[in-house]
């Protein structure tokens, strides 16, 4: 997901829905981890808002509290149906997943048949690469390699993000991928992209290569409305107000 789902103020569960119809089942175990984020409490806190009211069985797994829970995180992500991870820093993300294991844990779910999704660096992560703004000006930042290609995220909201993306494709420090908005998510079936969808009508996803002369060209991929997804206006609004918020935040960050 470029962005949207549970952790961002977008009011559409579309996307956070599709994700347990993936599994199949019809009460699912999902386990949601909050690791690039440094396992905040109210993440975790949304995704108990989002998830208990539906059929499944949802859980959060902290890698920042093990010694306290006593739960062993690979044995407990790979009894799951769904993994879900969250938003934050990509680049602190994989280093803490590769310290106790979980990069590797992720490769044997993905290749059992788990379904694996995330939001921005929950999304990013599965990729060749992305671009982080976890230490200042977005930068790009390698990945697991799951997927071949790369992915930026937030594209519409976080245009510094997207221009840093376009740049690094285009001098080939990042392979050629795709840059996605809030609300907009690519699907893929094993490594090979099925479908892209949205939980709000404008949502887009554009696939950027290098032009062969330096540059970049663009071409926009076709992309689904889910079911119930969230008609123009309302949802722009949303955008809009996910934007300002993050001015504001950089601005305060620039002076502290």
């Amino acid at each position: 997901m470029g962005g949207g789902g549970f952790t961002m103020p977008e009011r559409n569960p579309a996307l956070d829905r599709l994700v347990l119809t993936l599994t199949g089942k019809p009460v699912p175990k999902i386990c949601f981890l909050p690791t690039a984020s440094g396992d905040r409490g109210d993440l975790a806190m949304r995704f108990r808002e989002r998830f208990d009211p539906w059929p499944c069985q949802p859980t959060v797994l902290s890698l920042f509290n093990l010694g306290r829970e006593r739960i062993d995180p690979g044995e407990h992500l790979l009894a799951q149906d769904a993994i879900y991870v969250g938003g934050g820093s990509l680049r602190n993300l994989l280093a803490i997943w590769r310290e106790h294991g979980i990069d590797q844990v992720m490769r044997t779910a993905w290749e059992s048949g788990v379904v694996l999704a995330g939001v921005s660096a929950g999304a990013m992560c599965w990729f060749e690469g992305g671009v982080s703004s976890s230490g200042g000006a977005p930068e790009p930042v390698e990945g697991l390699g799951m997927l071949g290609g790369s992915l930026s995220v937030h594209r519409d909201s976080e245009p510094e993000r997207l221009s840093v993306y376009r740049a690094a494709v285009a001098s080939g420090r990042l392979p050629d991928g795709h840059a996605a908005d809030d609300g907009a998510a690519l699907l893929f079936t094993g490594t090979e992209l099925a479908e892209c969808v949205a939980s709000r009508e404008g949502a887009r996803i554009f696939r950027v290569r290098p032009d062969g002369s330096g540059g970049f060209s663009e071409t926009e991929t076709p992309v689904t409305l889910l079911p119930g997804a969230t008609r123009a206006r309302a949802q722009l609004d949303d955008v809009d107000a996910i934007a300002e918020l993050r001015a504001l935040r950089a601005g305060r960050r620039r002076w502290q």
